[in-house]
């Protein structure tokens, strides 16, 4: 993605939802000097573990996914982020808390990897919103995904 694109997707965004592997690998990407991806913008970690809490923008849940959603996150924030891996996006899906998804196709074969999505528990409709191409060979997709 050319930079200006990053950097305006993400002032797009008023805070980011995660699980506790994708918190986990950001605070080791900060322990490494490569800083926290997630600015000033507050970051809501779901675990039942009890983890560090490197900052004050960062609150842990635990507890009824959609009821914090739509009861507590959506009231408060226009745009909200679930970043990370296939659990947490799953769940997402599954209980119709998701608006859109988005892909970034890296020009690289991965042999091991990690679902986009677990345990959905059935299909879920896309309508494809926009691509983009970089001449770096990645493609980012953006889907709506489609109520009934």
């Amino acid at each position: 993605m050319a930079p200006e694109s990053v950097e305006a997707f993400l002032k797009s965004i008023d805070c980011y939802v995660m699980g506790s592997k994708t918190y986990e690998t950001a605070l080791s990407f900060e322990a490494k000097g490569l800083g926290w991806a997630y600015g000033h913008k507050p970051v809501f970690v779901l675990s039942t573990r009890n983890l560090p809490r490197s900052r004050n923008t960062i609150e842990f849940h635990s507890g009824d996914l959609a009821q914090f959603v739509n009861g507590r996150l959506r009231p408060a924030f226009r745009s909200i982020w679930f970043v990370g891996g296939g659990s947490v996006a799953g769940e997402c899906l599954r209980l119709g808390l998701a608006d859109e998804v988005r892909y970034s196709i890296l020009p690289v074969l991965i042999g091991e990897g990690i679902p986009f999505f677990e345990k959905l528990d059935r299909d879920i409709a896309l309508h494809l919103a926009e691509v983009k191409g970089y001449k770096n060979g990645m493609v980012a997709l953006c889907y709506h995904v489609r109520t009934k």
